[in-house]
């Protein structure tokens, strides 16, 4: 991945905060010109810096008032990939990650309800070819969200 300077993590700071802003008002804080700051954006999303731009819904607005992790294991690691097609199908899952640890699978997923999970649980995701298992935890309050910290070096030292 390509080096980025303290203008760019200026930039990536400012967006991280408020991803609709102006770039003309980024470039107003930044004191650099609008075309300065297009190019620089522009440099970043094309080497991966920033991924996606969009908006973030609240899932409870939707109706979604349960927030679930769900540890999986499965009969062997190598049906991971064959796992992850059939979860993919089920939109309720909004992350999906392959990790160590107690579970080889960790989900989040939202539920409308407690019946409409168990129905995921009993009848989604547990009838899934090679799911062993699964341990549920429900989120009771969403305490930290929040990007990763910009205005670090690689080495994790703050900066001006």
């Amino acid at each position: 991945m390509e080096k980025i300077d303290g203008l760019d993590r200026k930039i990536l700071g400012i967006l991280a905060h408020n991803a609709r802003i102006p770039f003309k008002d980024v470039a107003a804080e930044c004191k650099v010109s609008r075309a300065a700051i297009h190019q620089r954006v522009q440099h970043l999303m094309e080497n991966g810096i920033i991924v996606g731009s969009g908006f973030e819904v609240d899932p409870k607005a939707l109706g979604y008032a349960t927030c679930t992790y769900v540890g999986m294991t499965l009969e062997r690691g190598s049906m991971y990939k064959d796992v992850v097609n059939r979860l993919v199908e089920i939109p309720e899952i909004v992350e999906c990650h392959f990790t160590t640890g107690s579970y080889m699978m960790l989900l989040k997923l939202y539920a409308r309800d407690n019946e409409q999970l168990m129905d995921l649980l009993n009848n989604k995701l547990q009838t899934i070819p090679g799911v062993v298992s699964t341990e549920t935890l429900i989120s009771l309050e969403q305490s930290i969200k929040r990007e990763i910290p910009i205005n670090t070096d690689e080495k994790g030292n703050k900066q001006q």
